[in-house]
């Protein structure tokens, strides 16, 4: 139904000179897509008070209303020809709306209120697009779309992941923006959230981990009542993000998924010091995908029992203190962590076996994550046990994954299945902790005993393959690099 408003909606931003990619093209959606869903949220709330007998004060006055500026209509629900377009429309966008909107983070009561994330959005984003004429064009899809029922809102969610997973293919680090759904819904699987449960990602990016939980949690809907949608909506799911415009993506998928104010901060995780961390600031649940390769300041560093230049081992130090005794995990990594020979590697792992049980090791292949080149892992371990056993799971779909061939729920099927289990198989098998070398740095590399011996000989077909993925990547890699010249 929805489906091609969102394709006229790209096809607008395309013509724009101020939109050069898929960043671009979904940032700006996403704040036009934000005021057009609070102007429906101030509707359901003004005839909810009607029906309690109550007056709803809007949010926002008469004038930067949505149905003032954005879509005057006639009585037959038209946009009146009247409507500001061209420079009109840009200039009160530009100087009147913006600022308003991002007034709201210094009046708002609280950061978990819709009011503070209208001012931190708006002060994070700006109106890229130069002509009038096509954000008057934009504006006119993009009042197409409602947010009424929640088949219309999973039909706007479904088709926004597309946006999301097209701009995550775009760049240069698929895995900064967008972790494959069918990975996530995996590992969601395994951990098994229950409502009550507190659900954190201090790397939350697109937030697709908490959009998935709360999918996962809310499947079967009849059987939750009215204080565990409540409890869903305002204590159960939280996300930090450093990155403005992924804090801002992750800020409206929740919002079409269904949470209406998402408990997301944008805030730089790792500048918050460990040892202030206390019972009341750690979670049941952490899932998370950190980003990998970066570098922190020395000042930043200094939180850390375990001192790192390697963002993703200071994230694990993070995720291993924000959970509560008991609580688990479910967590990518690169696959070198297992077998890095440097001390900062050595110290986690040895950490990971002696204060959680590391239950489960899935060993992802190249091309999980498309355009980006780096080998995953995802580590599943709960706090407060030292390891026993570590149960290991190689994925191979049959086929190399590429952007025609992506990873798909199907390919990960047999995964949760044996891993319920912890059964071992072909492609599965068991390392007890007493086999571990922990005077030796403590090696949990994938070594498949159960492996069929390899074909030395690679099938062209495969190689192929490769050779056209890794084409691909480079052709998006010289667009993107092409659009910012």
């Amino acid at each position: 139904m929805f489906e091609q408003a969102f394709r006229n909606i790209d096809n607008a931003l395309r013509q724009d000179a101020g939109c050069t990619t898929e960043l671009d093209y979904t940032e700006q959606a996403s704040w036009l897509l934000f005021l057009k869903y609070l102007d429906g949220l101030e509707h359901e709330r003004t005839i909810e008070a009607q029906m309690q007998g109550h007056t709803y004060a809007p949010i926002l006055p008469p004038e930067y209303q949505w149905a003032t500026w954005a879509a005057p209509k006639d009585d037959d629900g038209n946009i009146l020809t009247t409507a500001a377009t061209g420079d009109d429309l840009k200039d009160f966008v530009n100087d009147q709306l913006f600022p308003f909107l991002k007034s709201f983070k210094q009046s708002a009561e609280s950061p978990d209120t819709i009011e503070y994330k209208i001012g931190e959005i708006f002060s994070e984003i700006t109106n890229k697009l130069q002509s009038g004429y096509t954000l008057r064009d934009v504006i006119d899809h993009v009042d197409q779309l409602r947010f009424g029922s929640q088949k219309e809102k999973h039909e706007l969610s479904a088709l926004y992941e597309v946006k999301i997973k097209n701009m995550g293919n775009a760049g240069r680090n698929g895995g900064e923006y967008y972790t494959p759904r069918p990975l996530i819904r995996a590992i969601i699987q395994v951990v098994d959230p229950k409502p009550g449960e507190t659900i954190y990602d201090p790397a939350c990016g697109s937030a697709g981990f908490l959009c998935e939980a709360y999918e996962h949690l809310t499947r079967d809907r009849k059987k939750l009542s009215t204080s565990d949608l409540q409890t869903l909506q305002e204590r159960t799911f939280y996300g930090k993000e450093k990155k403005s415009l992924a804090y801002v993506i992750g800020i409206m998928n929740m919002i079409l998924h269904g949470i209406e104010a998402p408990n997301i901060v944008h805030t730089n995780t790792l500048a918050e010091n460990l040892a202030d961390v206390q019972a009341k600031d750690q979670f049941d649940i952490v899932l998370a995908n950190p980003p990998f390769g970066g570098k922190e300041r020395p000042e930043i560093r200094q939180n850390f029992t375990v001192q790192t230049g390697e963002t993703a081992f200071l994230f694990l130090q993070h995720f291993i203190k924000r959970l509560k005794p008991g609580g688990r995990a479910g967590i990518v990594i690169k696959n070198t962590f297992l077998s890095n020979a440097d001390n900062a590697s050595k110290a986690l792992r040895q950490q990971l076996l002696t204060d959680c049980n590391l239950y489960t090791i899935l060993d992802c292949p190249s091309g999980t994550f498309l355009g980006a080149g780096v080998k995953t892992v995802v580590l599943f371990f709960e706090k407060g046990a030292p390891t026993q056993k570590v149960w290991y799971y190689q994925l191979d779909p049959g086929r190399t994954l590429g952007k025609t061939t992506p990873l798909n729920d199907d390919d990960l099927a047999e995964f949760v299945k044996l891993q319920s289990k912890r059964a071992d198989s072909e492609k599965s098998w068991t390392l007890d902790v007493k086999d571990i070398d922990f005077d030796n740095g403590c090696d949990l590399s994938v070594k498949n005993p159960n492996a069929p011996e390899a074909d030395p000989l690679r099938d062209p077909a495969e190689i192929i393959a490769e050779i056209q993925q890794l084409d691909e990547e480079t052709s998006a890699i010289l667009e993107e690099i092409g659009g910012m010249l």
